[in-house]
């Protein structure tokens, strides 16, 4: 027993360190994921908090799988784990029930997992990390506790240190849409191979104060009688295909109002395009400005265009004119923008649509060589 107890820890510990390392290549992806989660229960005033939250998960799963392997301090350990997997099999529950949330994002987007697939794997865990639990006493450090401290240390330090590089940078392996050497109109296109969603008419009708729904070919027996009072009819997804274009939503819309997406991406000529969700006064600081306008002036002394597309385009470029930058900012969607902005801003250079290069806020500068 002993072994397989050993066994177990091992499996978990490296389980939980892997999820917490694929998620910390892009903190700002689960964050994302826990805004809709927010959103959908009406508590997204928590929002704010959400990156916070993101970086402090990911950093607990790497400490708790290190900490796992190890033996140190097991029965708190122990106990932590049991309460987070309990968490998270209530929220993969909860987007398998519900159908409002279709991935957990356990796994970030190198490693996409449907809600059912992320629920039976908390289940599994769950199971998993409760036969540790009950044998709790059983597991002792396999080193000192100074030892012990000194590498739970440099995890913690690690850990957000990669975290805090990828929100300056990029995700240091892109797993998104948006990726180098992406043609974008190609990925707006739904696959050829792609199964579409599989769904059924169906109706709700009021009987004797209660709500009956059915589809066209299961009428009740008494349907004539006046007692059924319509509610609604709805297309109700029986299984989920993938005929889904990888990046959707993806517009330039000028400042008068004009739709400049395919001219932007078919466009024969190099354009830089500045992407940026929105800024305030702090982040939007003097280096940045300069940074940009060196930018700008590059691309004209190249016969390249140069962009900034952002999602509150209004207030941004109020923003830019009060700092002494003149630019046209053009309106783009705010979800596309965040697939594509996993810095703030993200630069890219493209030529007829496809991604030739791509820098983060912390490398704009490298643009200019």
């Amino acid at each position: 027993m002993k072994f397989i107890l050993h066994i177990i820890r091992f499996l978990v510990g490296v389980l939980f360190i892997f999820s917490g390392l694929i998620k910390a290549n892009d903190p700002l992806g689960l964050s994302y994921k826990m805004q809709e989660f927010f959103e959908v229960w009406g508590i997204d005033w928590l929002n704010a908090f959400a990156l916070f939250l993101s970086i402090s998960i990911i950093t607990f799963e790497i400490i708790a799988g290190v900490a796992l392997l190890i033996g140190w301090q097991f029965k708190r350990f122990s106990w932590m784990l049991f309460g987070l997997i309990v968490f998270f099999t209530f929220l993969t529950g909860y987007a398998v029930v519900s159908g409002k949330v279709r991935e957990c994002g356990c796994f970030g987007d190198c490693i996409k997992l449907t809600a059912e697939q992320s629920f039976l794997k908390d289940l599994i865990l769950l199971v998993l990390i409760g036969i540790l639990l009950y044998n709790r006493s059983k597991v002792s450090s396999i080193l000192n506790p100074k030892w012990a401290i000194t590498l739970l240390v440099a995890t913690t330090i690690l850990t957000i240190w990669i975290q805090v590089y990828v929100l300056n940078h990029l995700p240091l392996f892109d797993c998104l849409p948006f990726k180098v050497g992406v043609i974008i109109q190609d990925k707006m296109k739904i696959p050829a191979d792609a199964i579409p969603d599989s769904t059924v008419i169906t109706f709700e009708y009021k009987k004797d104060g209660k709500v009956l729904e059915f589809d066209a070919e299961h009428f009740p027996g008494d349907f004539n009688d006046s007692t059924y009072v319509f509610i609604k009819r709805y297309d109700k997804l029986i299984r989920e295909g993938n005929a889904k274009p990888a990046i959707k939503d993806f517009v330039i819309i000028t400042e008068s109002g004009t739709d400049t997406t395919q001219d932007v991406l078919n466009s024969t000529r190099k354009i830089y395009i500045l992407f940026t969700k929105s800024m305030d006064e702090h982040e939007l600081d003097l280096e940045l400005i300069q940074t940009i306008s060196n930018i700008q002036k590059m691309a004209n002394t190249q016969h390249n265009n140069f962009l900034v597309v952002s999602s509150d385009a209004d207030n941004l470029k109020k923003m830019l004119s009060k700092k002494g930058l003149t630019l046209p900012v053009s309106k783009g969607d705010l979800v596309s923008i965040k697939t594509a902005a996993r810095s703030n801003p993200t630069l890219y250079l493209l030529e007829q649509g496809k991604i030739l290069s791509k820098w983060g806020r912390a490398n704009l500068q490298q643009s200019l060589h």
